[in-house]
């Protein structure tokens, strides 16, 4: 089952899903990464042996992930409050 481009595809759009559902950045890695070996695995650009084909995906997925975050986090994305909203002036 590991070695079906079609696999692949299909786990890149239910981990997609996953990720509009629980917006948390960690799943569209995980779905670009599938994404990626299906697509490679259908120009037979990668051989579908199992052992190698969960090494590809670990290794995209953690790529697609360490993209992904430089990309989409802000530099403002943690607000540090100062001032309680109870602290008189």
């Amino acid at each position: 089952m590991l070695s079906l481009w079609w696999f692949w595809l299909a786990a890149a759009l239910v981990l997609a899903i996953v990720e509009v559902l629980v917006p948390a950045l960690v799943f569209m890695g995980f779905a670009v990464g599938a994404g990626v070996l299906g697509l490679l695995m259908l120009l037979g650009l990668i051989q579908p042996a199992p052992v190698a084909t969960v090494v590809w995906f670990a290794a995209l997925s953690l790529l697609a992930y360490v993209v992904l975050r430089t990309v989409f986090r802000g530099k403002d994305s943690v607000k540090v409050i100062k001032r309680d909203i109870n602290d008189n002036p």
